[in-house]
């Protein structure tokens, strides 16, 4: 999908998709619990369905319908009762891959796990090297994808260095407490995106499933838990919500609704690192509201928050001043390399920005310019092009605007209702507002 959009101020009200890191989590702990769950307000996406279908391959059975605002609803009926050998596509969802392959060595039966996009790229290296430990057979030629695993996850100590992705040792925590037998989890550096990790552990906790933390890099996991059937509601993104608070920053007012201004959410820090840079924002039971604002730059370290860093290019951009990344180097780890692609894109668009090791350095100006521009494959790459489109001069023609289904296929949607103005290339132009 090719999206030409014409510059124009967004503002209004906006109710965010649900969080899809607790849509990961909520579906695994349902599907590990001996009973039905029902999960509610669930914003579909590319990544939720590819989660689904995976543990539906590993023996759940999960059941989805319509709710009201396109939401949907999953009913989980728990337990994994796999008997036979399984080839799973986690398509381009690398939370998929990470949090499920501990999951899969539950049962013995081999699991041959794929994907697409960079997915197949990208490390598996902290899986294999502890599991090969335990005996688990770890066959893969490339190091990532196609990938057989096959054996029983063992109960014991497991020790992963900090600077990989929180979604290892989320994996390990999902899966370790239904083991006959107690393990420990050992991070031997500080943590990067701590937040996910108190995600994992907060959902665990709504079905009756601990893990006793020892300081801050280690957990004792007592064996023979057993994960208990659950209601809940899913709570809105803020790694989503961070788009429209960055255009109302641009543009006009944008209020954000079902943001919960008490989530664990790692991205929820978008609003601190926005004061920093001298934005106005409100928050309210509702959500949180961005209001125009005269932007400075600041520092930002994208280690715990690597989801929302795209995005925060484009605000330094724009912002008076400097303003760099760092910490950041896990980006290019992505669907795309999200450092280079924001420092291909931004500099296409008119902006001064250097790219560095684990950052960026960005220069910002009041507009940029416009023109071509292309989202890499990457949903957030994509999203974070059309809020900058809001200070162009001239139109920004996209390529592969319809990337968002990834994480957010009513992207386009909203951002019309905002008062966006964008068409597919060869169409009529697009209405603003209903």
């Amino acid at each position: 999908m090719k999206a030409v959009i014409d510059p124009a101020p967004l503002g209004g009200t906006v109710r965010v998709p649900s969080s899809k890191s607790r849509g990961h989590r909520s579906l695994i702990c349902a599907a590990l619990a001996e009973g039905t769950s029902v999960i509610s307000r669930i914003s579909p996406s590319d990544d939720l369905e590819a989660t689904a279908e995976s543990l539906r391959q590993l023996g759940a059975s999960i059941k989805t319908g319509k709710e009201g605002d396109g939401l949907m609803r999953a009913v989980v009926r728990g337990g994994l009762r796999r008997t036979q050998p399984a080839v799973i596509n986690c398509r381009e969802s690398g939370s998929t891959l990470r949090l499920l392959i501990p999951l899969g060595l539950l049962q013995k039966e081999p699991v041959t796990w794929t994907g697409t996009g960079r997915l197949p790229e990208r490390p598996l290296a902290p899986y294999g090297d502890l599991f090969k430990k335990k005996g688990i057979q770890w066959e893969t030629e490339t190091g990532g994808l196609p990938l057989t695993a096959a054996g029983r996850l063992l109960p014991g100590e497991y020790s992963l260095p900090g600077g990989v992705s929180s979604q290892f040792i989320s994996g390990l925590l999902l899966a370790l407490p239904l083991l006959q037998g107690q393990s420990r989890i050992t991070v031997t550096s500080p943590p990067e995106s701590a937040a996910y990790i108190a995600m994992t552990l907060e959902t665990m906790d709504g079905c009756g499933v601990r893990a006793e933390p020892e300081g801050d890099r280690a957990w004792m996991i007592p064996g023979g838990q057993a994960y208990r059937p659950f209601r809940t509601e899913l709570e809105g993104d803020w790694s989503q919500g961070a788009f429209w608070m960055a255009a109302g920053l641009l543009g006009q007012p944008v209020s954000c609704r079902g943001l919960s201004v008490s989530s664990v959410q790692a991205d929820r820090a978008v609003t601190d690192i926005i004061r920093r840079m001298g934005g106005h924002i409100e928050e309210t039971e509702e959500g949180v509201s961005a209001f125009p604002s005269h932007l400075r730059g600041t520092v930002i370290d994208g280690s715990q928050c690597p989801d929302i860093i795209p995005v925060l290019t484009v605000l330094g951009a724009l912002a008076e001043g400097t303003t760099q990344i760092i910490r950041a180097g896990r980006l290019r780890l992505k669907e795309c390399d999200r450092l280079h692609a924001m420092t291909e894109e931004l500099k296409a668009l008119g902006a001064s920005v250097k790219e560095t090791e684990d950052g960026m350095v960005i220069q910002g100006r009041p507009f940029l310019n416009g023109g071509q521009g292309k989202s890499w494959g990457d949903h957030r790459v994509a999203m974070s092009l059309a809020v900058a489109s809001v200070k162009c001069r001239r139109p920004l023609v996209l390529e592969g605007a319809g990337s968002v289904s990834k994480s957010y296929p009513r992207f386009w949607e909203d951002f019309r209702k905002l008062g966006g103005i964008m068409k597919e290339e060869g169409m009529p132009w697009a209405e603003s507002g209903d």
